[in-house]
């Protein structure tokens, strides 16, 4: 008896092996998601079967062969999503290319019968084959690599710089097909060593999420070292937060929204990561932003998993102000990530840096201010009280535990993704209720009483 589901999203869900044919029993199925999974092997000509599919996601997997021309034909007026599946051929004429090689094989085999020349004609072409591989894997945004002459190209000769850090310069850059890019070229004079770069290259080709900043190439030639990663419009957090033009204020459920999606990344590394990833320098410059706003983590230099050795590492790694006042005797652990997202989310809430000018730590402050029992003095200002109050004694209650001062105290980053949607539902609720509100007059609205969280 056929199944009788609408849509399925299995994206990041860590499934391996071939697709399963199970799928081909879900007769009413119209949307299905597989992106970002361990899949291997051909893609299934069933999917042309299932009469109601309009959208195939099978982006970011390991798939092989040929895409059938039935599913290809069956989803030409609908969505096919095939990207970053390097040895995967989505062209209609790969059989009949395949074709054309054997007919042209076969006369060469009976005019030439030496050994010798046939070797030579299968290195040849073994060659090419590898060579359109590597162009194709390149324009499809996978984990390239590039040679530094091409890095000079993309970059228009390191033309226009769009940030620097500790490892260097990143410069703005442009791929063949039109797309943008961050190209971030390591410098000597740099206080990161070359090597965190690479191990960035080797986290970052093994997982994927979409609220990771995407590496789509990397040089590493053995004198230049360099990460191309996609392209983030709308800068940091930390920039955005410190602009004081009216365009950069955040509204109240930008601000939750941008700490969700930060957050579903962190639970993403801790959780659904095997083993669990550490990435050891939360901090609000690490949290880049799309066109939307959507928020993704970046710079695993400094990452760590939790079975590389560096358990036991107690070296004060990361940012003043987002370090975890327990990492010299807990060592590397999950729960220094969330002290360090929790600070992240006093930021968003605030306005204020990690360390507010004259060295006062927004911690501190947060705390103080909460014993006067006024929310208003903590959310930023700049706002002009436009945020629902529950709301934000909601967002405050949830940092705070999260920089509890001992690690078994603060939430896992799975807690804290289900606190901050509600969060975040409780905001958007309000907001239509006040906008209904102004539409409907004599209609009173009764709200719940407010609570406020208590200093920790």
């Amino acid at each position: 008896m056929p199944l009788y589901l609408a849509s399925r999203n299995l994206s990041s869900s860590n499934l391996a092996g071939n697709i399963l044919t199970s799928f081909s029993g879900l007769k009413s199925l119209q949307n299905l998601d597989l992106s970002y999974n361990n899949l291997t092997g051909p893609v299934p000509e069933f999917f042309a079967d299932l009469p109601s599919l309009t959208t195939l996601n099978l982006t970011g997997n390991n798939l092989t062969g040929s895409v059938p021309q039935a599913v290809m034909d069956k989803l030409k007026d609908g969505t096919l999503s095939l990207g970053e599946n390097p040895s995967l051929c989505q062209s209609a004429s790969c059989q009949g290319k395949e074709k054309k090689k054997s007919r042209f094989l076969v006369p060469v085999l009976i005019a030439i019968p030496n050994v010798i020349v046939i070797l030579i004609l299968i290195t040849a072409l073994a060659m090419i084959i590898r060579k359109f591989r590597r162009r194709e894997t390149k324009e499809k945004s996978g984990n390239s690599e590039f040679t530094y002459s091409e890095v000079v190209s993309i970059t228009n000769n390191f033309s226009q710089t769009i940030g620097r850090g500790g490892f260097g310069q990143v410069f703005l850059g442009t791929l063949a097909d039109g797309t943008q890019v961050a190209v971030k070229v390591h410098s000597e004079s740099s206080i990161q060593e070359a090597k965190a770069l690479q191990a960035e290259v080797k986290l970052l080709t093994r997982v994927h999420h979409k609220n990771l900043v995407r590496l789509i190439g990397y040089c590493d030639d053995g004198t230049n070292m360099v990460l191309i990663y996609e392209y983030m419009s709308n800068g940091n957090l930390q920039q955005k937060l410190s602009g004081r033009e009216a365009a950069d204020v955040l509204n109240w459920e930008e601000r939750l929204q941008i700490a969700v999606d930060a957050a579903h990344g962190l639970e993403y590394l801790h959780n659904g990561c095997k083993p669990p990833i550490v990435h050891r320098d939360m901090k609000s410059s690490n949290i880049l932003l799309t066109e939307t706003l959507e928020a993704k983590i970046a710079d695993f230099g400094m990452s760590r998993d939790l079975e590389s050795g560096a358990l036991l590492s107690t070296d004060p790694v990361g940012t003043p102000g987002y370090l975890d006042p327990e990492y010299q005797s807990a060592g590397l652990n999950k729960k220094s990530d969330v002290y360090s997202f929790g600070i992240v989310l006093l930021e968003l809430l605030t306005g204020r840096p990690a360390i507010i000018p004259g060295g006062i730590y927004i911690v501190v402050w947060v705390s103080h201010m909460i014993e006067r029992g006024d929310i208003e003095s903590i959310v930023d200002r700049r706002l002009q009280g436009e945020f629902n109050t529950n709301s934000a004694w909601k967002a405050v209650e949830i940092a705070l535990a999260c920089v509890a001062s001992t690690g078994m105290q603060r939430p896992d980053m799975s807690h804290v993704v289900v606190d901050l949607k509600e969060c975040l539902e409780t905001g958007v609720a309000s907001r239509r209720i006040k906008m209904v509100g102004s539409h409907l007059e004599d209609v009173p609205v009764v709200l719940s009483t407010e609570s406020a969280p208590h200093a920790r």
